[in-house]
């Protein structure tokens, strides 16, 4: 079981920066692949960026060259640094804990996300 928080969402103006952090409680934190997604209202959720328990990173093309994504698997903990922040990045983001066992199971955690708000 792994229970995650996310921090660090705001209110932004347009070419500000924001880094969201996920603290993660619970064993094996460093086998799972750790995920951030946003969801804008109206709209489906999505998928920025990830990072394997390997240190792997993907990045969504849609946001590449403006969002990283790292993990502390000391401090149990993924971020995402989000720079030149634009008016439609405007969402809930959220945290994933993504595992999936040898004989097929998956264990997928969520948190309960943060707001991030760009406007002028």
């Amino acid at each position: 079981q792994v229970q995650l928080v996310e921090s660090g969402g705001g209110f932004v103006q347009p070419g500000g920066s924001l880094r969201l952090s996920c603290a993660a409680s619970g064993s094996a934190f460093s086998t799972y692949t750790m995920g951030w997604y946003r969801q804008a209202p109206g709209k489906q959720r999505e998928l920025v960026a990830s990072i394997t328990n390997s240190g792997s990173t993907n990045v969504a093309a849609s946001v590449q060259g403006r969002f990283t994504i790292s993990r502390d698997n000391a401090e149990k903990s993924v971020y995402l640094q989000i720079n030149s922040l634009q008016p439609e990045d405007t969402a809930v983001y959220y945290c994933n804990a993504k595992r999936r066992l040898v004989d097929g199971t998956l264990y997928s955690y969520w948190g309960q996300g943060t707001q991030v708000t760009v406007s002028s």
